[in-house]
């Protein structure tokens, strides 16, 4: 358990961590917050203290945990977070959030930057497209997003959890050395199929006309 809005409790984690383990090969940031209890409003209304709080537990923590762990982290290890397919999308209802994933997509080359003065630490990320989880259902809205998107993909299937777990372990190995400051996109294809023929034809069929 750990409070990433808590310095004191992401420092008593890595003292917990470092009784059994004196060094780690690869750390995993998979934590995102966003405060939508008020329901959705357009952005230029999003509350500072919401977006702040964001920020911090999406896209600060990382930077803390790094920071916190370094001690621990072999000179070779990797560090993995998990951020959204793209933040240059205005999905109304995933409001304050994109701009928090913005800030964790940036500061993934800030970090690797930094790490390398002294390691060989690597920082990546697996940047996933619509998700059926649990965190997911609290965004307002999101299942009619999840159903567009799972049409949009060139497969006509969604994005699975594991499919991204199996990106993650990935970017942990070896076999992803040469991989640093870097994101990888999984969308099964979304992001080339906007103008899929029948998502178009649907979209500009003209609708039923209405009794004056």
């Amino acid at each position: 358990m750990c409070d990433v809005e808590c310095s004191e409790e992401i420092h008593r984690l890595r003292d917990e961590v470092a009784k059994n383990h004196k060094c780690l090969n690869g750390l995993v940031h998979s934590i995102a917050f966003a405060n939508y209890s008020a329901g959705p409003k357009p952005f230029h209304e999003t509350l500072k203290d919401d977006f702040l709080q964001s920020v911090h537990i999406t896209c600060y923590s990382l930077i803390e945990l790094a920071g916190a762990f370094k001690p621990l982290l072999d000179t070779r290890a990797s560090v993995v977070t998990v951020s959204i397919s793209t933040t240059r999308m205005a999905a109304e209802n995933y409001g304050f959030m994109a701009p928090a994933k913005a800030a964790l997509d940036s500061s993934i080359c800030f970090l690797a930057k930094s790490f390398s003065a002294f390691s060989e630490v690597r920082f990546n990320s697996v940047n996933a497209g619509l998700l059926k989880t649990s965190a997911s259902a609290g965004i307002p809205g999101y299942i009619d997003s999840y159903l567009y998107a799972e049409r949009l993909t060139l497969r006509k299937r969604a994005l699975e959890t594991s499919e991204v777990a199996h990106a993650a372990v990935f970017l942990l190995s070896e076999r992803a050395s040469g991989i640093n400051a870097q994101g990888l996109v999984l969308d099964a294809g979304m992001s080339v199929n906007y103008f899929d023929r029948e998502i178009v034809a649907h979209g500009v069929r003209p609708s039923p006309a209405k009794d004056d």
